[in-house]
């Protein structure tokens, strides 16, 4: 996700004739313009992930509606509503964002915003992840069967986890 302190090595500070002043990354930029462009970079990772988790939501709601999914058993019918629901929650978690900006607009609370931004955001991820290993393990339980779904399913999340967290997290812990 987007770095969201302004006051981290990257802050726009202001040098002696009260313009911005370079930072440790090379930009020249206020407080306030890094706030900006921490929301703008945000939002664009809020329209990528909220596709994917509409996608999915869609699809899942087309689920029952099939002749097949009457016949589906108790597993199958519990992982197809805890993927819905971590769906339509990773869904609203991932679309607050942009009510909550339109809510305070021009109420001078950007900083607020971005960071409570970045926590939905984080937040709406957890439950994307969760959401895309259900629908693996209801997919290919019904193709596979049920030890074929869980290792999958498993296999999914570990890849999700580790290309989400684990990498940047490594990357971030190195410079």
């Amino acid at each position: 996700m987007t770095d969201v302190n302004p006051d981290d090595e990257g802050r726009g500070r202001q040098d002696s004739s009260g313009g911005p002043r370079a930072a440790a990354d090379g930009r020249s930029e206020t407080p306030m313009e890094r706030w900006d462009r921490n929301l703008g970079e945000l939002l664009q990772e809020l329209r990528v992930a909220q596709t994917g988790v509409q996608i999915l939501f869609a699809f899942l709601l087309t689920l029952p509606f099939t002749n097949r999914f009457a016949r589906v058993g108790w597993l199958d019918r519990d992982a197809y509503l805890a993927t819905l629901v971590a769906s339509a929650t990773a869904s609203a978690l991932l679309i607050t964002p942009v009510s909550y900006h339109r809510l305070v607009f021009r109420s001078g609370r950007k900083p607020q915003l971005v960071r409570m931004a970045s926590v939905l955001a984080e937040a709406g991820l957890v439950f994307l992840l969760v959401a895309v290993a259900g629908a693996v393990f209801v997919v290919v339980d019904a193709v596979s069967g049920t030890w074929a779904g869980a290792v999958l399913a498993a296999v999914m999340a570990a890849l999700y986890v580790c290309l989400w967290y684990v990498v940047p997290l490594i990357q971030r812990s190195q410079r």
